[in-house]
């Protein structure tokens, strides 16, 4: 018989935190957090110098999977315009669920306002990283200007995610014609 090993406290206070803080904003509070893991505050200090730390902690943790669910895979054989629609497709795939909230690392620094903040940083760096993506594939594409292409590409990535994030609006049949049109616009193959 094999026993799956149950989360630490750790793990329990960064999914906690991962799922508390997207649905209803890092303002939750220490003990709601502490519950939802079932950890002791006492613990959750032990394990992390604040509640900072353990939402910048939080967000660093899923960086990972939510690259990994946006940007398709390196060298899989597509076109450099393919690449970029397909982050908009996942966008507008996860906009499609009721427990989408946007995108949590913009989420995250519209909240904080401070950018000095530890989860403010590490959603800044994913934030950079997905205009690099950006920059990156317009270049492949031999975009016109691949720097102010990344930089519309991510504003239309931000805006649609908080719109669609917030209820304002739906993505389908929007985000791609967007995009398609900034692509068409930067010559992009």
């Amino acid at each position: 018989m094999t026993t799956e090993a149950k989360p630490s406290p750790r793990e329990r206070l960064l999914d906690a935190a991962a799922t508390l803080t997207y649905r209803d904003g890092v303002g939750i509070g220490v003990e709601a957090l502490c519950k939802a893991a079932g950890v002791s505050k006492r613990s959750m200090y032990q394990l992390f110098a604040s509640k900072d730390e353990l939402l910048a902690a939080s967000l660093e943790q899923r960086t990972s999977a939510y690259v990994a669910m946006l940007l398709p895979a390196a060298g899989d054989g597509r076109e450099p315009r393919q690449r970029i629609m397909h982050v908009f497709e996942q966008v507008e795939s996860q906009a499609g669920t009721p427990e989408f909230r946007g995108c949590p690392y913009l989420a995250a620094q519209i909240e904080l306002k401070d950018q000095s903040h530890p989860a403010s940083r590490v959603a800044h760096q994913v934030k950079e990283n997905l205009t690099a993506y950006f920059r990156a594939e317009a270049e492949q594409g031999r975009a016109s200007d691949p720097d102010l292409l990344a930089r519309q590409l991510s504003m239309v990535f931000d805006g649609a995610s908080a719109r669609a994030g917030i209820g304002a609006d739906t993505l389908t049949g929007l985000v791609g014609p967007t995009v398609t049109t900034l692509l068409d616009a930067a010559s992009v193959r």
